[in-house]
């Protein structure tokens, strides 16, 4: 297939407006904060590679299109166009920074496309395989980003998404939290919600996969890094008082409360759906 078939400009790039549904504010948010990430969001993404090891074990044999829903800097991008070499291939993310840096990392012809993942530039039953390692849980409406995923997938296509359900970031979200004031972290879709939100979208079989993977790092500030590295940072309380240097060490000997022998906790309450149409 072609990328005008795909319904992608064969410039290889694209812009989706945002759905009123999505705030606007919230969308230029999250661009902006893993625009701020791209440039060192591989040396730092190491949690989030090994997740996604999860999710290639799944690939179909073959497929002629294929999309990376919430690309990055393009490392699952160009391991698909490397896998499939006769695909077609897009890599799609909300921050143009991240697209930049993609570009500059790989030379695969690969299609690199901004857009809302709630509102594909891409046509109806396009692709034959959509991929999204840790891409949904930013979304406000994960049940709408799965009704696209149906939509623009073809009979017989299939969906690979790892998320995050509750309990990712447990450990961070204790070292933080202060007296009347829990840490800001994402509000995380459980399995069940999300498994039904598959099987509304339409897709005929739907498999779930549910495990908690943890990570270790030397110190708080390895902590801090792994997780503002990939834009990931704790969502900030507007109407809460700065961190001071009083909280950062309350953070750290919360923390260094839960060492074990292999450094300091971070939990990851990995989702992977397998779906097919």
């Amino acid at each position: 297939m072609t990328q005008a078939t795909l319904g992608v400009p064969t410039h290889g790039h694209a812009q989706a407006d945002c759905p009123q549904a999505e705030p606007r504010a919230w969308r230029r948010r999250v661009a902006q904060a893993f625009g701020r990430a791209a440039p060192h969001y591989c040396r730092r993404a190491a949690a989030q590679a090994a997740l996604g090891e999860r999710l290639w074990a799944h690939l179909p044999a073959q497929a002629e299109t294929v999309l990376d829903l919430g690309c990055g800097p393009g490392h699952w991008s160009a391991r698909l166009a490397r896998h499939y070499p006769m695909a077609r291939v897009v890599g799609l993310d909300l921050a143009p920074a991240m697209l930049t840096e993609a570009r500059r990392r790989h030379t695969e012809a690969i299609a690199w496309v901004r857009g809302d993942a709630a509102a594909l530039p891409l046509a109806d039953n396009a692709l034959d395989l959509l991929f999204s390692n840790l891409a949904i849980q930013w979304c406000p409406d994960p049940a709408a980003v799965l009704a696209e995923a149906h939509r623009v997938l073809g009979p017989g296509g299939r969906a690979l998404i790892n998320t995050l359900g509750p309990g990712t970031l447990a450990e961070v979200a204790t070292a933080w939290s202060r007296p009347g004031r829990p840490a800001a972290l994402l509000d995380f879709v459980d399995a069940e919600r999300l498994e039904a939100a598959a099987r509304r979208a339409g897709f005929g079989a739907v498999r779930l996969e549910s495990a908690r993977e943890r990570f270790f790092y030397p110190d708080l500030a390895a902590v801090m890094a792994s997780i503002k590295g990939v834009g990931a940072q704790v969502a900030p309380d507007n109407d809460a008082p700065r961190l001071g240097r009083a909280d950062l060490e309350r953070a750290r000997a919360r923390f260094e409360a839960l060492r074990e022998p292999a450094g300091l906790p971070v939990s990851y309450q990995r989702l992977t759906l397998i779906l097919d149409k």
